[in-house]
């Protein structure tokens, strides 16, 4: 377990997965993050990468073979991260691929992620690097989980996600018996950029935006106000989750999606995929910004 601190929060990051697991406030103890009761969902913060959500029969297809690939990759609770840089205020971890990895991911990487705390907010920056003479196809995404309701005293309904911008895009549905992303698709907004938070919500799994307009979420009390915001500025698309009736959500930044159901599998053709040149770098961050009010 790792830890950042300063006069406002303090966050602290497992070293498998490399999962950021709490982020606190230091006056009032008050927790944010979701802390993983296996009743309803035993994660926190998990990191995704190569592929996020479910690939059709768990496997693609790359030069004419197959590999298997598990739901939302191969990061997430993985024991090999080590700290490459560390200092007061940030903590950077490195995965870097190894013969086991490259059985059923056949690219040479690495991985890093950077947690760095600046004052009321987190900045969560993932660097992805080419090793390879070749080009990767790699998805990339957060999956944070947040109390919700933060006091005994509040239910769920209170809450609402406020987005920046008024949207008008609608959220792609999931096979529920493969996870896979069908072409229906259902209105998630209302009032232009609200999402009312409700137990039922996510009995059709996640909401999955792949055209939003916003890159800045806030979840929010009906009457208490803003809670924190989001700024997914690097990310094209973003999921929304819980488990039914859980006291939690789940504001995902996502570069990519599960397989669509009619996908020929080939990870070169793969809906919302990433490629990088072969001694390339890539970049993404998003931040969690609480409001000070909390703090």
């Amino acid at each position: 377990m790792y830890s950042l601190k300063n006069d406002l929060l303090q966050i602290h990051i497992k070293s498998k997965g490399a999962e950021l697991c709490n982020i606190t406030s230091a006056k009032h103890k008050t927790e944010f993050m979701w802390q993983a009761n296996p009743e309803f969902w035993g994660s926190h913060a998990p990191n995704l990468f190569p592929i996020i959500g479910c690939m059709k029969d768990d496997h693609y297809i790359y030069n004419n073979k197959t590999y298997p690939m598990p739901k939302h990759g191969f990061v997430r609770h993985n024991d090999n991260f080590t700290i490459k840089k560390q200092s007061d205020s940030s903590v950077t971890f490195s995965l870097v691929s190894n013969e086991k990895l490259y059985s059923y991911y056949p690219f040479l990487f690495e991985f890093e992620i950077t947690y760095t705390l600046s004052k009321n907010k987190l900045m969560v920056t993932h660097t992805i690097t080419n090793l390879d003479d070749k080009t990767l196809y790699f998805s990339l995404g957060g999956h944070p989980a947040f109390n919700c309701p933060l006091s005994e005293d509040e239910n769920y309904t209170d809450y609402y996600l406020e987005f920046e911008k008024n949207e008008d895009s609608q959220s792609y549905l999931l096979n529920m018996a493969n996870g896979l992303l069908t072409n229906d698709t259902k209105p998630a907004f209302s009032e232009g950029n609200k999402i009312h938070l409700r137990p039922d919500l996510f009995n059709e799994d996640a909401l999955v935006f792949k055209d939003l307009k916003s890159r800045i979420v806030s979840l929010k009390h009906n009457t208490k106000g803003n809670v924190f915001t989001v700024n997914f500025k690097d990310f094209k698309h973003l999921g929304i989750w819980a488990k039914p009736n859980a006291p939690y959500v789940c504001i995902e930044p996502w570069l990519g999606f599960a397989d669509h159901e009619t996908t020929d599998q080939k990870i070169e053709t793969k809906e919302g995929i990433t490629k990088l040149d072969a001694a390339s770098s890539f970049k993404a961050s998003y931040s969690i910004e609480i409001d000070q009010k909390h703090l």
